[in-house]
């Protein structure tokens, strides 16, 4: 019997309870799943892709079914060499969809036979944003319902300036 293999892209940058619900919902979805960490340096993310691994293995080392791995080639062509067959997105807002539905859509064109699923995050989730998370912490706000603490700490030591901010 082949195991089913899923891949949950993304920047990841920071790392957030959203992004940690997704995970462990999606994990009744497969047997294995490969959470792939963007490089994404067009994005200028706050985090290296070293630290952004580090913060989601850390998060989801608890899950056996779970890998964490960078990459930065196409992610079409990521998924095809993880021999999986399922990329599993995550929504928040109903803005999120036209993006998403997008990339599907050229994932597809790509390569027919690999699939895109999309989960809605708990509505709890729903508003945070890594974008609005990066903003709270830099003005000094308290991040904990956003984030975990070991992803609050971080945040708090790049913009307490032990680390050049972006």
């Amino acid at each position: 019997m082949s195991r089913h293999i899923g891949v949950y892209p993304g920047t990841f940058d920071p790392f957030t309870r959203g992004h940690l619900d997704i995970i462990e919902r999606g994990l009744i979805l497969f047997d294995e799943l490969i959470v792939a960490v963007a490089d994404s340096p067009g994005k200028a993310p706050l985090f290296d892709i070293a630290e952004r691994v580090a913060m989601i293995d850390e998060q989801t080392r608890r899950h056996k079914k779970v890998r964490v791995e960078p990459f930065s080639s196409l992610l079409i062509d990521y998924v095809k060499k993880k021999r999986a067959r399922t990329i599993l997105r995550g929504l928040r807002v109903v803005s999120d969809f036209e993006y998403e539905f997008q990339m599907a859509l050229i994932n597809r064109k790509l390569d027919p036979e690999i699939e895109t699923v999309f989960m809605m995050t708990a509505e709890s989730y729903a508003p945070v944003s890594s974008r609005f998370i990066k903003e709270i912490a830099r003005l000094n706000g308290d991040v904990a319902a956003f984030v975990t603490p070991g992803v609050a700490k971080r945040l708090r030591t790049v913009y307490n300036g032990r680390k050049t901010t972006r």
